[in-house]
């Protein structure tokens, strides 16, 4: 079986995703979707340029692939400073944490991805950071050690994770503003193909458009994923447009169903239905009958089946909903799931 992040529906980044600069929006004004995320930032914004200060410490949390990392950037070119990209498994010691800091300048942004996975030893150097602008320095062994504060400049910490719960209160109290990031309702996913198309001079009909962004799972960085791939097959296959038909062709070659379920997706319904009569059975219990990690059913499959509706978490474990059943085409067997949801 394909492990979680090789799947072609995975919202996390594969090693054969090129970073395409050229589709990432580059200001607030071009993003699409996150409405109530996108009116805060820029009051956020016009507060910060109005006084001359670097913007507060702002943390995003929610699914991979929703454009955490890409709002960072729109942050950084909306304010006119630099940014500087690291992720909390990359600083491994307190020493690269404070080599990172200063170096950085009035108003510039750390962006720290996967910020839940910062050591506790990294953390203790950026509390003070984040809230004195200082770093606090050891010199020396013993009892001869001293410390040395150094002023840092004024700059904003911006974190991503999609582990909300692993962050440690003090760091997440350090952080002026907290926004989650929802998947991206039909019309907004539908503007984000249309544009990537126009962007890649790819040739559309509008019902090709809406069949990639309604299999996208509500995903823009999976929509994108799905777009490029469309375009290969109609390149070789049709003539070089993407319908309605080449698009159901391409994607059902995929084995990209219409909702956007892939093979895993729907491995894990059988089994929960066939095996377990439908549930409730336990995350630990599904993954071996299926030979997968827990962690990747738990953070790769379960978001968008729980977002469809077609699983549901109760206190004796996963229960496939009714929906889950019509859309396999399967009997519901009933009273007992009725009775649990």
């Amino acid at each position: 079986m394909a492990d979680g992040p090789d799947r072609l529906v995975t919202p996390q980044r594969r090693p054969d995703d090129p970073v395409d600069y050229a589709l990432r929006p580059k200001l607030l004004s071009d993003l699409i979707g996150q409405d109530r995320v996108k009116d805060n930032l820029s009051i956020q914004i016009a507060a910060a340029k109005r006084r001359g200060e670097a913007l507060d410490h702002i943390l995003f949390y929610g699914p991979p692939g929703l454009g955490k990392t890409t709002l960072a950037h729109v942050l950084a070119n909306e304010m006119g400073v630099n940014i500087k990209i690291t992720a909390g498994p990359v600083i491994e010691r307190a020493g690269d944490l404070a080599a990172i800091l200063t170096n950085l300048r009035a108003g510039d942004i750390l962006f720290i991805d996967e910020v839940h996975r910062l050591g506790r030893t990294v953390e203790e150097v950026l509390y003070p950071a984040m809230e004195d602008y200082a770093l606090d320095i050891v010199i020396g062994k013993g009892p001869s050690a001293r410390n040395i504060r150094l002023k840092l400049p004024r700059f904003s910490v911006i974190g991503a994770t999609t582990r909300l719960a692993l962050l440690t209160a003090p760091l997440r109290a350090r952080f002026g503003a907290v926004y989650r990031l929802d998947f991206y309702d039909q019309p907004a996913m539908e503007a984000i193909v249309e544009r990537a198309a126009r962007m890649l001079g790819v040739a559309t009909d509008p019902e090709g458009v809406r069949e990639i962004a309604r299999r996208a799972r509500g995903t823009p960085r999976v929509a994108l994923r799905l777009l490029k791939r469309v375009r290969d097959f109609a390149q070789v296959r049709a003539e070089g447009r993407i319908s309605e038909m080449v698009a159901r062709a391409g994607l059902d070659l995929m084995e990209v169903d219409e909702l956007g379920l892939d093979n895993l997706d729907r491995q894990v319904l059988r089994a929960i239905i066939e095996k377990y009569n439908g549930g409730p059975v336990g995350l630990e219990t599904i993954a071996a009958s299926i030979s997968e990690e827990a962690d990747t059913i738990m953070d790769v499959v379960e978001p968008y089946l729980l977002q469809r509706g077609f699983l549901d978490r109760t206190p004796r474990g996963r229960v496939v909903t009714r929906g889950a059943y019509e859309h396999l085409g399967l009997p519901y067997n009933g009273p007992e799931q009725a009775r649990l949801l």
